[in-house]
């Protein structure tokens, strides 16, 4: 289906839409009992909803103990004797799992206050030695309640699905793409700006795991390096392979949030 997009004026106004939403559907969840699922993918996109999330659990003082961040992918290694993969370690300036813990977790937590907030056991992130056990993982708890993506300027990838991923697929380790690397360039600082600095390979949810395990999906796209993206997603009917980002479009329940910038198509 097409998703018609919803235009903020800039990343601010766009964030704290979506940041209400997800505090919305956060009350009606402790309500209801049970844990909520939110998929979060690393990166700038996210970052202005992220924080407005924060102020919307500080001022409404919401008790985070049913939330669960569920991070999209991470970077990873591969042993050059054994050729097992395994995270870049957390320490690291682009691991997203170092992202997750200081641009999410952390705000999320000293908002909510001591005992209020997301335990370690439910910060979940894709393994690479396991990936298919995470699909399985989102599966036995009924899926992700509401799912943050992102996506990049040049070659549609979403997570770190490449151009060509087929519209089935899981959570598994893939080979980077080239543009998908040099997008990340201007993500982390700690590349340096060098190319040969970013990682070879990911573990990522596949755009199947997204489309058939969200019950509610919402893209942000912001900036005018990203008018491209906003004119394939809002053109696309249904999954397009060569531009991944298109999944919105297979997804329950979807929607697109962009600023003015990114709608100068």
């Amino acid at each position: 289906m097409r998703v018609v997009p919803t235009v903020f004026p800039d990343p601010e106004a766009l964030g704290h839409a979506l940041a209400k939403l997800i505090a919305d559907e956060l009350v009606v969840s402790a309500e209801r009992g049970g844990v909520f699922l939110l998929g979060c993918p690393g990166g700038r996109s996210a970052l202005s909803s992220y924080q407005a999330l924060a102020g919307e659990v500080s001022r409404r003082r919401l008790d985070l103990s049913h939330l669960v961040i569920v991070m999209m992918d991470e970077y990873v290694e591969r042993d050059a004797t054994s050729g097992v993969f395994r995270r870049v370690a957390a320490a690291a300036g682009h691991s997203c799992v170092r992202f997750g813990e200081i641009e999410i977790v952390g705000p999320l937590n000293r908002a909510a206050g001591p005992g209020r907030g997301v335990t370690p056991d439910r910060f979940w992130v894709p393994d690479p030695a396991s990936p298919e056990l995470f699909d399985k993982l989102i599966a036995d708890h009924d899926g992700i309640d509401l799912f943050i993506l992102a996506t990049g300027a040049t070659d549609g990838h979403v997570a770190l699905n490449p151009a060509g991923t087929p519209p089935g697929a899981r959570t598994r380790v893939v080979t980077l793409a080239e543009q998908t690397r040099r997008d990340n360039l201007a993500t982390f600082p700690s590349f340096g700006n060098q190319i040969e600095n970013v990682p070879l390979y990911g573990v990522t949810v596949g755009v199947g795991t997204i489309s058939e395990q969200s019950k509610r999906v919402v893209m942000v796209v912001h900036g005018r390096d990203k008018a491209e993206t906003t004119r394939r997603l809002v053109k696309a009917e249904h999954y397009e392979s060569d531009w991944p980002a298109t999944i919105l479009s297979d997804c329950a329940n979807p929607q697109l949030f962009i600023d003015v910038a990114a709608a100068h198509t």
